[in-house]
């Protein structure tokens, strides 16, 4: 066995110049005080040349550790050859080898201090692993010659809150399985030529992953993460990883990571118990358990633990170029009472409910990603009242880009799932949430938690007969993309999938064979091209300004009507949507200017699966003053339908 002192090794080194790998005292100062943010950089394995050999050196923190040692391919898994050395009071232990090499197979044995625990880890910061069940780390690297120049320059104006973001979720392993084999998953490469053909066509600005991170339990669809610096060996290597994004990017789309700080898997080879202590997690279960996902909570308060937490969140922008994270379950990391009944949750110092540390954790994560990475956004998954989720944290905010709106998704969602006759009931469900819209940076999901666990998928909860569930659909999709705020939506719903989403299948494409789904995808293509043409519906997605209701009190006829408005008067949508299937003729409703008004979409246009009612292309306005504006517009409003119209400015 060959090993060295760190000090003696010439390091290679990254493009700013810092030494790979070697801990400096200022490493070690930032780190324990919770302010190393590249921490990657440092531990974890990494390739070195000591003098003329080239090996491999490693690093952990097992500060409740006895003793430490490498076991891996290389030296038959022997458990007492290879010994880490502690790094002064630091809790890290480091060592330095020439035998291991890229693609070997590896774990740290690690004996503790404490009740003779002794146990076989893999890496906290390793980058490529085995496939389950085995889950042994892989000495690897992050060399990567990237082609996506074109897009990191101009994201910042692409992901800018007037920007059109129309977002794709997707989950790798079910999007698309190969005719050929059906139970093997297609690899990232071959993920990639066809899911960057397919979001082009359609027209989506972005794709969202599910998480990535490895996580042994392909069930838990990647909310399950063990293993937090390295993609899923399921579909290739961290390079192949790559491929996907820079293929994507070169093609103008924009890449989300779903990511998961608010908890993590109680797996033994993860990061629960790593040192024979709760190093990661809280040892009181009061603080350290979740009671809903059976799984262990970060210990926030803890520096080193926010070091590892938001060197994480940087490593994915870095590394890997994504373009903003999307935080799974804040709600859940902000308040200690979160699913827990009275008498066993912990209050803070103050004796409230709020989570202070998480708090605090999830300011520095978002302050440093953005300084770090202009032109990112990350979005936060928050299901309450919290105030300012996306507000800068120089104001007080979290510091996020924008926050789901849950409340826009249950209300849409349960309203369009009512019969029409009982909906004039429920009209508050579609326009209540112009109460709040502008509190925040808002993002409307109709994400992948609508599709599963019995919820059926999104046109399994249209009602009516075939014809009006597909109607329906196409009567949903273009309310949301009106609406202010950010798309997202989740694979399979664009073309009406039948069936809840199943993540061990792919996707029903064969249903695209079938006219009314393949006429329902052609919807959706065309709402993301109007969406993304016309300024009006998407440059004050976030600020009031860019909307005003004509009239939403109309229940009884359970018809809404607004505009959507541009910088200039001349690109105004007025847009009417009728949620029953009763067609209205001669329907008055307001406008700001006179001339003639172009229908330029019309979901119930026989090209989309409707039955054709319409407006013959466009409506003339008469001056009387209808809805307190100066014009009115004699409309027809198909059954189950939206028309949009736009003024023609050749009448000016």
């Amino acid at each position: 066995m060959a090993s060295s002192t760190i000090d003696s090794i010439a390091a290679v080194k990254d493009k700013t110049g810092a030494a790979l790998g070697v801990l400096t005292p200022e490493d070690l100062h930032y780190f324990n005080e919770g302010s190393h943010y590249r921490l990657y950089q440092r531990l974890g394995a990494h390739f070195l040349k000591h003098d003329n050999t080239v090996g491999t050196y490693f690093a952990v923190w097992a500060p409740n550790a006895e003793r430490v040692s490498l076991m891996g391919t290389f030296n038959d898994w022997n458990k007492y050859s290879h010994y880490l050395h502690p790094v002064g009071e630091s809790g890290i232990w480091e060592g330095f080898w020439p035998e291991p090499r890229r693609g070997d197979l590896y774990k740290y044995h690690v004996e503790s201090r404490y009740h003779g625990y002794r146990v076989d880890k893999p890496d906290p910061f390793g980058l490529y692993f085995e496939q389950a069940p085995r889950g042994a780390s892989i000495v690897w690297d992050l060399d990567y010659q990237w082609h996506d120049s074109e897009w990191m320059d101009t994201r910042a104006d692409r992901q800018s809150l007037d920007a059109p973001i129309s977002i794709y979720e997707v989950h790798l392993g079910s999007w698309m399985r190969s005719p050929d084999a059906p139970d093997a998953f297609l690899n990232y490469r071959q993920i990639a030529e066809r899911l960057v053909e397919y979001v082009q066509r359609m027209g989506f600005t972005h794709v969202e992953f599910l998480p990535v991170m490895e996580h042994p339990f392909y069930g838990s669809w990647g909310y399950q993460t063990t293993h937090y610096f390295a993609p899923t060996s399921r579909y290739g290597t961290p390079q192949d990883f790559m491929y996907l994004i820079d293929l994507l990017h070169q093609a103008g789309i924009g890449v989300i990571l779903d990511w998961v700080p608010s908890h993590f898997a109680k797996d033994e080879h993860g990061l629960a118990f790593f040192d024979g202590t709760h190093l990661y997690e809280h040892a009181d279960p009061r603080q350290g358990t979740h009671p809903d996902w059976d799984s262990y909570i970060f210990n926030y308060g803890r520096r080193e633990v926010l070091s590892f937490l938001v060197s994480n969140a940087v490593f994915w922008l870095d590394c890997y170029h994504a373009d903003g994270l999307r935080v799974d379950a804040v709600a859940s990391m902000l308040y200690l009472d979160y699913s827990r009944p009275e008498g066993t949750w912990v209050p803070n110092e103050h004796g409230g409910r709020e989570n202070l540390a998480a708090i605090n954790f999830l300011r520095v994560m978002n302050r440093e990603t953005y300084n770090s990475f202009p032109g990112i956004q990350n979005f936060a998954e928050e299901s309450t009242a919290y105030p300012m989720v996306s507000r800068p944290v120089h104001v007080g905010g979290l510091g996020f880009g924008f926050k789901w709106d849950m409340g826009w998704m249950h209300d849409t969602l349960h309203y369009m799932s009512l019969d029409p006759v009982h909906r004039k009931y429920h009209h508050r469900d579609i326009t209540f949430r112009m109460m709040y819209a502008f509190t925040e940076n808002f993002t409307l999901p109709l994400s992948h938690d609508e599709v599963v666990h019995g919820k059926g998928s999104l046109i399994a909860k249209m009602p009516g007969d075939y014809w009006q569930r597909f109607a329906s659909m196409r009567l949903l999709f273009a309310y949301m993309f009106t609406q202010p705020g950010k798309k997202l939506l989740f694979m399979g719903g664009e073309f009406g999938q039948f069936q809840e989403w199943n993540h061990d299948v792919s996707l029903d494409w064969h249903l695209l064979d079938f006219d009314p789904h393949a006429r329902l995808q052609r919807w959706v293509a065309r709402l993301n091209d109007c969406y993304r043409r016309e300024p009006a519906l998407h440059v004050f997605d976030t600020e009031q300004e860019g909307f005003a209701w004509i009239d939403c009190n109309d229940m009884l006829n359970s018809v809404v009507t607004f505009m959507r408005k541009g910088h200039d008067a001349r690109d105004t949508i007025l847009a009417a949507f009728n949620f029953t299937p009763v067609p209205r003729y001669d329907y008055r409703v307001g406008a700001p200017a006179g001339g003639e008004w172009r229908e330029i979409l019309n979901s119930d246009a026989l090209e989309y699966g409707g039955s054709g009612v319409g407006n013959l292309g466009a409506v003339q306005a008469t001056t009387e003053e209808c809805h307190g504006l100066p014009y009115t517009l004699s409309l027809t409003l198909p059954p189950l339908a939206a028309v949009f119209f736009k003024r023609e400015t050749s009448a000016d």
